[in-house]
């Protein structure tokens, strides 16, 4: 296809996957940082948050007890943590229930409005429209990596999904979760989200929204809810990342570092679902990638937020700014709450991979958008496992 340079109007392009994409990247003065220690639970099943974390949230004027008791709902502009160093996520047990797990549904988005230009990049042509097909149940037997994340915003419970990666520092028990830098941060006008967890296999049996009322935690959840420790994303993200005009998309990408609610059964998140996806940072160009697919957790309408979906189309290109990363695209009818879910190609091994994550697509939902994963996508990556290697 002939490479073109069009004017996207407002109306076909939508940070509807949660484009309120946040950076969370470490600086230079903290990437080194040793995380929290991760909530313990004693044995009286009570959960234990480690002294530092406290300190954290005593620097900005924050009492853990009035937080956990519902100061975390205060959005006041002195409340909300911003900088990269700043992220803290108390353990709130059993806030996570099935009814707020089946009821969080909003994406965190919002319509573009105004125009997007390609600039002196490379954007193809559109793509037709790919109908996102339903992963068959139970969602753990084809797509182990996958899941959702859940976290609340000012303007209440949202969700968007994220797959499980491999860990270098922890071969075979990694604790890491991939998705959009969206999802974690509010970007230049907010700062971090909060209670944010992740929920692996959620709703593995594809129930209906209607069954899933009268279903235990145990099935929505069946391999836990598991919580955010620790979470960066790009600088680009915290600095520019916005609700409208694609600003900051092409790095919208996020590393989340997760410990299991209740403190689990001593196994890793890895080990507990069974599997988990390389990241390649040095994927093909788009020419020599037959075919990417984008797996979610769709939850704008016509979907409803309760079930597993895939793409699968050939990558073209987009680009928001000449001097930006060219994203990749393909076509695809996923709405918003798929956001931050993997795409998989083969990488330069040719085996299976994880070279992107859905940012934002239009509001008539016939395409999705994803970062091409490089140096600074690597560098969250690297560091975020450098914090907690041995662990």
């Amino acid at each position: 296809m002939r490479p073109i340079r069009p004017t996207l109007a407002a109306a076909s392009i939508a940070a509807v996957l949660a484009l309120a994409a946040t950076a969370c990247g470490p600086s230079e003065d903290n990437a080194g940082d040793k995380p929290s220690a991760p909530a313990s639970q004693s044995a009286d099943g009570k959960i234990t948050i480690p002294d530092d974390l406290k300190d954290r949230l005593k620097e900005h004027g924050i009492d853990l007890d009035k937080w956990k008791n519902g100061e975390w709902k205060n959005w006041d502009r002195d409340k909300w943590l911003r900088e990269a160093q700043d992220y803290v996520n108390p353990i709130i047990e059993d806030l996570w229930d099935p009814d707020r797990m089946r009821d969080a549904k909003k994406p965190p988005e919002k319509p573009v409005d105004n125009e997007i230009s390609g600039d002196e990049g490379v954007t193809d042509p559109t793509p037709a429209p790919v109908k996102a097909q339903a992963v068959n149940a139970p969602y753990h037997s084809n797509a182990a990596e996958a899941g959702k994340v859940l976290f609340d915003g000012p303007e209440g419970s949202m969700v968007c999904s994220a797959t499980v990666v491999k860990d270098p520092a922890n071969p075979g028990k990694s604790n890491m979760v991939w998705t959009a830098g969206h999802c974690v941060h509010a970007g230049k006008n907010g700062g971090w989200y909060r209670n944010i967890a992740f929920v692996p296999s959620y709703n593995d049996n594809a129930k209906s929204t209607s069954e899933l009322e009268n279903t235990p935690k145990e099935e929505i959840a069946p391999y836990g809810v598991w919580w955010g420790d620790w979470a960066q994303t790009s600088e680009q993200w915290i600095s520019q990342g916005a609700a409208t005009g694609g600003q900051g998309a092409p790095f919208d990408f996020a590393v989340i570092h997760v410990t299991p609610e209740k403190g689990g059964t001593g196994k890793s998140l890895e080990e507990t679902v069974g599997s988990a996806l390389p990241v390649d940072f040095n994927a093909p160009t788009v020419p020599k990638i037959d075919d990417m697919t984008a797996t979610g957790y769709p939850a704008a309408p016509p979907f409803e937020g309760q079930k597993l979906y895939q793409c699968s189309d050939k990558p073209g290109r987009l680009s928001i700014k000449a001097n930006e990363p060219t994203m990749y695209r393909i076509g695809c009818t996923m709405t918003g709450g798929s956001s931050g879910g993997g795409w998989v190609a083969k990488g330069q091994d040719g085996k299976p991979a994880l070279v992107s994550n859905t940012s934002i697509g239009p509001v008539t939902a016939g395409w999705l958008a994803g970062p091409r994963l490089g140096d600074e996508a690597k560098g969250i990556y690297d560091a975020v496992s450098k914090k907690f290697a041995g662990q």
